[in-house]
């Protein structure tokens, strides 16, 4: 009796025990901004999660972010360790975290632009030149923490009028919240112009969600960098010495369509902080980084 005692403790010892080096292995977790359906974005990101684990041989669980500024939030904080952000919200992670990289950008984020987009029923048309017109129409901005939905879009109505969207606009302005949300609004005439993600813009018209005659491209911008994914500092400590050249490496060797599309993407390259001092530039200067 005393005997099958002992080995029932030892067994119970060696299932906790086991149980503690499975919970003790680090998790790499990850996030991208919600700068699109929410939902759509833990679907796509799910098969990315897994293919990270494939190739890395680390658990990796995909994590999605309230809002944009949350996911700064999580990465300044160490909650997640690798994120896909947009040029303005990469910025602000590597500003608060000293040590981070932009490791991977999609082959056209150095070559970004957005589109200011109008209701059908307005009397604005497409124009190479900035459409001033708009200041006395209702506008929308995407994300308060956007580059292609605000902080650029911002910067091109101040360099061309002078003045500050709440000087240039006669009428409040708002904040969708995304770039599909923004779409949504412009073609159901509940604001009447607004500024949008061209890639967004242009996956919506491609799949008829959105109908370009009833909310139609006014003006595209200048180009300007955006997207990327940043690594935090952190990960050298939890996963060794060299893992986040690794994970650049695994990144750019992405070729499965399917994986990209939850970016989307359709090939990553190298990325590296210098390409993005031009958004810092802009975005120390509208006071949105400090």
């Amino acid at each position: 009796m005393k005997k099958m005692i002992v080995l029932g403790m030892l067994a119970a010892l060696l299932v906790a025990g086991c149980g503690g080096k499975a919970d003790d292995q680090p998790v790499l977790r990850f996030t991208a901004i919600p700068d699109q359906n929410t939902t759509e974005l833990q679907q796509r990101f799910a098969p990315f999660a897994e293919y990270l684990a494939q190739e890395l041989g680390v658990a990796v669980e995909y994590v999605p972010a309230r809002d944009y500024q949350a996911s700064v939030e999580m990465f300044r904080n160490g909650d997640i360790l690798l994120a896909w952000f947009g040029g303005l919200t990469g910025v602000q992670a590597r500003v608060a975290v000293p040590g981070a990289r932009a490791i991977a950008q999609g082959e056209a984020d150095p070559r970004y632009y957005s589109y200011f987009i109008a209701n059908g029923e307005t009397p604005l048309l497409a124009s190479e030149d900035f459409p001033a017109g708009i200041a006395n129409h209702t506008f929308t901005f995407g994300s308060e923490s956007s580059t292609s939905g605000r902080l650029m879009p911002e910067h091109f109505i101040k360099t061309n009028s002078g003045q500050s969207p709440a000087e240039f606009f006669s009428q409040p302005f708002g904040f969708s919240g995304s770039h599909d949300k923004t779409c949504e609004l412009v073609e159901a005439g509940r604001f009447e112009v607004g500024v949008v993600n061209y890639k967004v813009y242009d996956r919506r018209v491609a799949d008829g969600t959105t109908d370009p005659t009833k909310c139609r491209i006014i003006w595209r911008t200048p180009e300007f960098a955006d997207y990327n994914f940043t690594a935090h500092p952190e990960l050298e400590a939890k996963f060794g010495v060299g893992f986040t050249e690794k994970l650049q490496q695994v990144l750019l060797g992405i070729d499965d369509a399917a994986l990209l599309e939850a970016l989307p993407r359709k090939k990553l390259i190298a990325a590296e902080n210098a390409e993005f001092a031009g958004i810092e530039a802009v975005a120390r200067e509208l006071g949105m980084v400090r």
